[in-house]
Order: structure tokens, then sequence, then C-alpha cells
């Protein structure tokens, strides 16, 4: 019985991101990148109307991280960009990043938006991977953009997705 509920696919809830998430927004995007924002950059964010965002909790399994995942975005003028997504650890592979990215498209098409950029470190293949199945194109680069803890300049990718 323990087994079953051990080898349970993982569910998530994906709900709008409030300023009460911020702390817990900021732990995830410092476990995935290598420049932390801080939950004060995150709530000033927040606090302009044009940005939304969204965070996943997991609600099945013994060993839940406290967010599973975020994405936020920035909206104007009919073009939206993601400012930054990130998924536990723990949970790459879970279609997790996929349900953000959907939901995120949506809402930019709710506010007017036709049209959803971002930029993703060239060397990020899952990333890359999952980019591409969800419909961006690469529309330019930005080279030496992303710097790593050991100092490697990594070039940043302009994807472009029109929404339908």
């Amino acid at each position: 019985m323990l087994d079953n509920y051990l080898n349970r696919k993982h569910e998530f809830e994906i709900l709008p991101m409030a300023t009460a998430d911020c702390p817990a927004v900021s732990l995830l995007h410092g476990e995935r990148f290598a420049q932390r924002w801080g939950d004060g950059e995150f709530h000033s964010l927040l606090a302009q109307p044009s940005v939304f965002g969204f965070v996943a909790r997991q609600t099945t399994g013994l060993f839940k991280p406290p967010l599973a995942g975020f994405v936020l975005s920035r909206e104007a003028a009919g073009e939206a960009e993601i400012l930054t997504i990130a998924v536990s650890q723990k949970l790459q592979r879970s279609g997790l990043g996929w349900r953000l990215m959907q939901a995120a498209m949506r809402e930019t098409r709710n506010r007017g938006g036709s049209v959803l950029f971002l930029e993703v470190d060239d060397g990020n293949h899952s990333a890359l991977g999952l980019y591409r199945k969800l419909g961006f194109e690469k529309v330019g680069e930005r080279p030496a953009y992303y710097t790593a803890p050991d100092g490697r300049r990594a070039t940043a990718l302009v994807m472009r997705r029109v929404l339908g």
C-alpha cells in the first residue's frame, strides 16, 4: 500500500501568484538560478498592474516542496514576456513547466496580448525543448548575456510565440 502511495503521479494546483508567495518564490529562484532575485524584487514586480504570475503547489506525495514551481510575466501593449520561470529540480519532467507556461499564455491572451517573448540560456536544453514544443521560435540572440557562478558567459536566445 505504501509503495502505491510513493509511486503515485504528482498532482499540482496552479494558482495566481500572490505577494505572500514571494519568499517561497525567491527561495526556489535561488535554487534554480545563479543570480537569485530577492522576495522584495518579486514583491515590487507583482505590485505593478502589468505583471502577473502563477505558482504551482504539489497536492500529492509524502515529500511536498513548499513551492513546486512558478512563472512570472509582464504584458504591455499587446505583447508579453516571461520574466522568469522555475520548477523544483525534484519535479523536473513532471509536466509542470508546460502547465505553468500554458497558464501564462492564457493570461496573456486574457489581457489582450497576442505575442509572448522569453529569453533562455542557449545551454539549457530541457527548457529549449519545452519552449520549442510550445511553439516558440528563436528570433534573436544576446551574446554573453548570462554569467554562470564559474564566470562562464552564455548566450541568451530570444524566443517568440504568436498566440492564436
